[in-house]
């Protein structure tokens, strides 16, 4: 029965769905966000509207929030459950749907929601893995399934995959993304070797299915105008949407060896194997050729309300 209702939920998710009339906008405000899951023919278009942007450097969090950006990305697609579809999800008395992150008065509790995530993923210095947050996801909607909703979550990779694009267009008609990208340095014989990662919120993509290039819109937890600027760690910035364009690229990536603290030896001085990865390269105006962006997989969830 949970399958069958998130499969339902999900066909009725193919029809694309027409901008509806509004009165003439107020000057200065911005345009209502109006929502598209066009996965008709040979071409794709999908948006998601009411995800939060809450920001990842907070005080009160490790190193100021410095590796919360899954714990982060991960709120905001809870918010959208909250607020747009209405689920029950939360933790013990703090329901995500009473929450505002524009409230300074809910900012508090926001910062340690994030945190509860991070506990729940297993946070550690280095940040969080998406499988982790999976099982984070999976704590914070019980509430929703003691009141009879359905949940489903899984990770996609690109390698592999025939149409990555694709998948993303159909998981993200059901429910906003969490993406995650590393930062690639050239590496030893022509290779790029990874040097960290980041996890940004999925809100929009378009292209066609089985292409190589996809446009993607994202909220980036760790991008801010008003960062490092007065008590920005205290207050939630205004939201941004990022636009990015992924292409998909063979990679050539060397992977060094991790010396273990527990042992004598220094594994680091092992010279260190290479593989031949499936990558989509994210590129946005501000890219800088010393670093490469690619995308290495995404948490796609989903929930369906009680049936009947």
């Amino acid at each position: 029965m949970i399958r069958q209702a998130i499969i339902a939920a999900a066909t009725l998710s193919t029809i694309a769905l027409p901008a509806v009339a509004a009165a003439d906008p107020v000057i200065g405000q911005p345009a209502p966000c109006v929502k598209i899951a066009d996965l008709a023919g040979a071409d794709f278009s999908v948006k998601q509207c009411g995800i939060s942007d809450v920001d990842q450097y907070r005080a009160g969090l490790e190193n100021n929030g410095g590796s919360y950006c899954g714990p982060s990305s991960l709120y905001n697609v809870l918010h959208h459950w909250a607020h747009e579809r209405n689920a029950p999800v939360g933790w013990l008395t703090t329901k995500v749907k009473n929450l505002d992150p524009k409230d300074p008065a809910d900012h508090n509790v926001i910062t340690n929601s994030v945190g509860r995530i991070g506990v729940d993923a297993q946070y550690t210095s280095k940040g969080t893995k998406l499988s982790n947050l999976r099982t984070a996801w999976t704590i914070a909607t019980k509430p929703a399934r003691d009141a009879g909703w359905s949940t489903a979550t899984e990770g996609i990779s690109p390698h592999g995959n025939a149409d990555f694009g694709g998948d993303m267009a159909k998981k993200l008609a059901r429910g906003p993304l969490q993406m995650l990208y590393g930062r690639y340095t050239a590496g030893p014989q022509s290779s790029l070797q990874r040097g960290g990662g980041h996890l940004v919120t999925v809100t929009a993509v378009e292209g066609s299915f089985g292409g190589n290039t996809v446009q993607v819109r994202y909220m980036d937890p760790a991008k801010a105008a008003d960062h490092g600027v007065g008590d920005y760690l205290k207050t939630q910035s205004t939201y941004a949407t990022v636009t990015a364009t992924l292409t998909k690229r063979s990679v050539y990536e060397y992977i060094p060896v991790t010396d273990n603290p527990d042992t004598d030896t220094d594994e680091s001085l092992t010279p260190g194997t290479y593989r031949t990865v499936t990558r989509w390269q994210l590129t946005t105006p501000t890219s800088t050729p010393t670093t490469t962006v690619l995308v290495e997989g995404f948490n796609w969830f989903d929930m369906a309300p009680p049936v009947g």
